[in-house]
C-alpha cells in the first residue's frame, strides 16, 4: 500500500530500523523522523495495563513529531513484553538486567503488545494495540549468557528480538510475526487506509 497523490504522506515517529524495514517490505512510502528520546517515566504508567502503556507510549512518540509535520499522517509504535507473572518488560538497561528478563521469559509464553498510534491531519486519531504470543524454550545459563555477551539484546524490549534470535530460543507465536518484530503491519494497513477516507 502507498500513499496516493493527493493524500498526506507518511510519517514514521521511529528510529527502530526493524520498523523502517517492515514499512518498506509493506510497500508504504514514508519518512523516518527519530521522535525524542525522553518518554514518560516509567511512574506514570505504572497505574496503566500492559495495553495501555503501548498505547500511551506510540502516542507520545507520534505527538512530539506530529508537532513538526501537522499535515502528514505520524505513525508512532511502541512495543512491550509481558512476562507470565503480568510484569511488563521494556528495553533493558544493561547487560544484568538482560540477563534477568531472559532467565524470567525462559520456558514461558509471554505476551508481547504493540502500540500503534496514527495522527493525521485535522487532529485525527487512531490509536489501537496488537498482542501476540511467544513460547521460548528453556534456555541454559551458559545460552544466555552467550546472548547477553553478544549485545543483542541491547534497544529491544523484553531483551530480545525474534528475528534475530530465531529457532534458537522460540518454540512458537501466536498471532501477528511482524507484531513480535515491533510493528503490526496489518493493523497500519487498517489504519492507513481509514485516515485515508
Amino acid at each position: 500500500m502507498t500513499t496516493a497523490a493527493g493524500t498526506s504522506r507518511v510519517i514514521l515517529a521511529s528510529s527502530s530500523p526493524r520498523r523502517r524495514q517492515l514499512l518498506r517490505d509493506g510497500g508504504i512510502d514514508f519518512q523516518a523522523v527519530s521522535p525524542p528520546i525522553h518518554e514518560p517515566a516509567g511512574g506514570q504508567l505504572s497505574r496503566l495495563t500492559p495495553f495501555q502503556q503501548a498505547e500511551a507510549l506510540a502516542y507520545f512518540k507520534a505527538r512530539t513529531v506530529a508537532e513538526q509535520f501537522p499535515e502528514a499522517m505520524v505513525l508512532g509504535a511502541d512495543t512491550i513484553v509481558a512476562a507470565a507473572d503480568g510484569r511488563v518488560l521494556g528495553k533493558p538497561a544493561g547487560p544484568q538486567q538482560a540477563r534477568e528478563m531472559i532467565e524470567q521469559l525462559s520456558g514461558t509464553r509471554h505476551a508481547v503488545i504493540t502500540g500503534v498510534a496514527l495522527l493525521g491531519p485535522s487532529r485525527r486519531r487512531f490509536i489501537a494495540s496488537s498482542s501476540s504470543y511467544v513460547t521460548m524454550r528453556e534456555m541454559t545459563g551458559a545460552e544466555i549468557q552467550d546472548y547477553v555477551d553478544s549485545g543483542k539484546w541491547q534497544g529491544k524490549a523484553g531483551a530480545y528480538a525474534i528475528q534475530e534470535t530465531g529457532d534458537r530460543f522460540i518454540d512458537s507465536v501466536e498471532g501477528s510475526f511482524t507484531n513480535v518484530m515491533g510493528l503490526p503491519m496489518d493493523l497500519v494497513q487498517q489504519m492507513i487506509a481509514a485516515a485515508q477516507r
